[in-house]
Formats: structure tokens, C-alpha cells, sequence
């Protein structure tokens, strides 16, 4: 078994302090004013003898572990592992190490996820909460855990999130298919009581209320996400064969993908005379023959800020919260 390397062992070698060789270390040296001589002399030997630090005593005299932790809804969702990587990349160049968990927007699996994560004692926390988790976050929030919100919020709280302006979004989307001359324009979105869901239906209702078209209750379409395939065909049954819809706006990109797979299902023909527009990307989109527009949403943008928020909530834990709604645009075919 090889011998663990000390600071000690690397200050013999260089012929120099034991906190001289830790202010290099731990990247304080130029403010100790240590000579790049010897700083670089520092590294050389701690690579040589493949010295590793000790995080254990590190945590416990700064009280600091330099990990995060991430809970996303389902890593798999091209959005939320995009998400994921640029929030990895982010906190890498900020000396922080990431470790992800994803709660498939269920209740039990997020407590789980979460406790594991204040378990291997993370200095801060970026959620995208499932429906249902207000308690939890609100118990965060009294621990006084620092934390950010990213994607989804709720109403009435003061703590940090930071999210896409999905009313103005849905406007955006809607508006759109208003501007194609369509006045029966369904949209299909999950069974939520999340203020970002909400904020999409609103801005959907807003955009049909000031072109003077009034919403109908047949053209909004809820699905269960546990049951998707089934409600979705229930959906596409009543929008297609039982309505005149001219349009319809999916809320999100899975609801887009497995709606258009159940529209070209029932006839190639059907795409051609239903326009479409999507909240959210997905590669999808590109196999079919039609362009379809979507609400392109600042993914690095809101990765970034939620990072640059917990690491100033981490180093200042009395800084006042901060939410942030960040625009969206619509990419479609000139």
C-alpha cells in the first residue's frame, strides 16, 4: 500500500513552510506573495509525488466541501441535459465539483435525491422542483441551505430562481399562429399546478384574448405525464377527428414529440394542413419534412446565472434573493 502524501512531505522537498506550501495549494499564493519561482516548483513536486489533498480536513476547517448539487426533473430530456452540462462546465471553471440527480417529477424520489445530496453535505443546491415540493423547499429555505430554482418556481416566496419568461413565450408562440390567420389554435400541456405551466396556459389565453378570439375550453388539452401515449391519443382523437383545429401549441418538447408521432399516425396529410409550434427544441424536429417553429429558451444563459447566484449565496448566506425571467425567442422559417 502506498504512503499517503503529506503537505509536510512537499515542504521537506522544496525546502519551504508547511502553510507556504498550502497557500499554493489552494490557489492563494500570489495573494500571499509567494514567488512564481516557487509556486511552480510547489506544483512540480506535489505532481510528482501524485499528491492528492485532503477534502475530509479541507471541509472541515473551511466548512466548504466546493461540491454542488443538481436536481433536474429527467436528465434524459434534451433540455435538462443540456442544462446539466453547462452548469458541469460552469462550476469546473469555478473550482466546484457537480453531482446530478434526477427526480422523474416524483415526490418520493426527490426527498430521496435530496437528502442524499445534504448527506454528502453539498455547499449549495440548483433545483428544478416537481410538483408537490413546496414544503421541502421551504424547509431549505429555514435551514438555511443556499439554493437555486432553476426552470420552475413558486409563487409567493422569497428565494433565489431563475426561469424563462414563459408567459411572454407562450404570447410569442401563439401570437404566431395568430399571424398565419388561424383562429381555432389548440394547446396541449401536462396536468400541473407549477407556476411555469400556468404561466404558459396564461399566455396563451392572453395572446387569443387581444386578437379578439375567445379561448375554448375544448381547445385546452391536459395530459397526466404518467400516462402520456394514452391521454395524448386521447387528445389527438378530439382535436383532430372531433374539432376543426387549425393550430395547435405544444407546451413542451416531449408532449411535441409524441404529439407529432401520433399526428403523422394518422395520415402524412395531416401536418400539412395543421400548423404547429413547440415550446422548447428537440432534435425531432429535423426528421420531419415541415420546419417546426419553437420557443428557443437561453439554456446557457439561465445555467450560468443560477451558478454565479448559489456561489454568491454560498460565500455571502445574508445576500438578498434574486429572481430572474429571462426572454425567449421564436426560431422558425423565414
Amino acid at each position: 500500500m502506498s504512503t499517503k502524501v503529506s503537505l509536510k512531505d512537499i515542504a521537506k522537498i522544496v525546502g519551504v513552510s508547511i502553510p507556504l506550501v498550502s497557500y499554493v495549494l489552494n490557489g492563494k499564493g500570489k495573494e500571499n506573495r509567494v514567488s512564481e519561482e516557487t509556486e511552480k516548483r510547489i506544483k512540480e513536486v506535489a505532481k510528482s509525488l501524485n499528491y492528492r489533498p485532503n477534502l475530509n480536513a479541507r471541509s472541515l476547517k473551511t466548512n466548504k466541501t466546493r461540491t454542488i448539487g443538481v436536481i433536474l426533473a429527467d436528465i434524459s430530456n434534451p433540455f435538462f441535459s443540456n442544462l446539466a452540462r453547462i452548469i458541469e462546465d460552469e462550476a469546473f471553471n469555478q473550482n466546484y465539483t457537480v453531482i446530478f440527480g434526477s427526480s422523474d417529477e416524483k415526490m418520493e424520489k426527490f426527498d430521496r435525491v435530496l437528502e442524499l445530496l445534504l448527506d454528502r453535505q453539498v455547499d449549495g443546491l440548483i433545483i428544478a422542483p416537481p410538483q408537490g415540493s413546496k414544503q421541502s423547499i421551504l424547509k431549505l429555505k429555514l435551514q438555511k441551505i443556499p439554493f437555486v430554482l432553476i426552470d420552475r418556481y413558486f409563487e409567493g416566496l422569497e428565494y433565489n430562481y431563475v426561469v424563462a419568461d414563459n408567459f411572454n413565450a407562450s404570447s410569442l408562440a401563439t401570437n404566431y399562429l395568430i399571424n398565419k390567420g388561424h383562429k381555432k389554435i389548440a394547446t396541449i400541456g401536462y396536468q400541473s399546478d407549477l407556476s411555469h405551466y400556468t404561466d404558459r396556459y396564461e399566455g396563451y389565453i392572453d395572446a387569443l384574448n387581444c386578437a379578439n378570439i375567445i379561448p375554448s375550453e375544448n381547445m385546452m388539452k391536459r395530459v397526466n405525464h404518467l400516462y402520456l401515449k394514452r391521454d395524448m391519443k386521447k387528445a389527438m382523437d378530439e382535436l383532430i377527428n372531433r374539432s376543426e383545429v387549425e393550430a395547435i401549441y405544444f407546451q413542451t418538447n416531449t408532449l411535441a414529440e409524441e404529439g407529432l408521432r401520433q399526428l403523422i399516425s394518422l395520415g402524412r396529410d395531416v401536418l400539412q394542413r395543421i400548423d404547429v409550434v413547440v415550446f422548447d427544441q428537440n432534435s425531432t424536429y429535423h426528421f420531419l419534412e415541415n420546419f417546426v417553429p419553437y420557443i428557443s429558451q437561453p439554456i446557457k444563459k439561465m445555467g450560468e446565472e443560477a451558478l454565479r447566484i448559489l456561489i454568491e449565496n454560498i460565500n455571502h448566506p445574508d445576500s438578498k434573493s434574486v429572481q430572474i425571467k429571462l426572454n425567449t425567442s421564436l426560431e422558425f422559417e423565414s
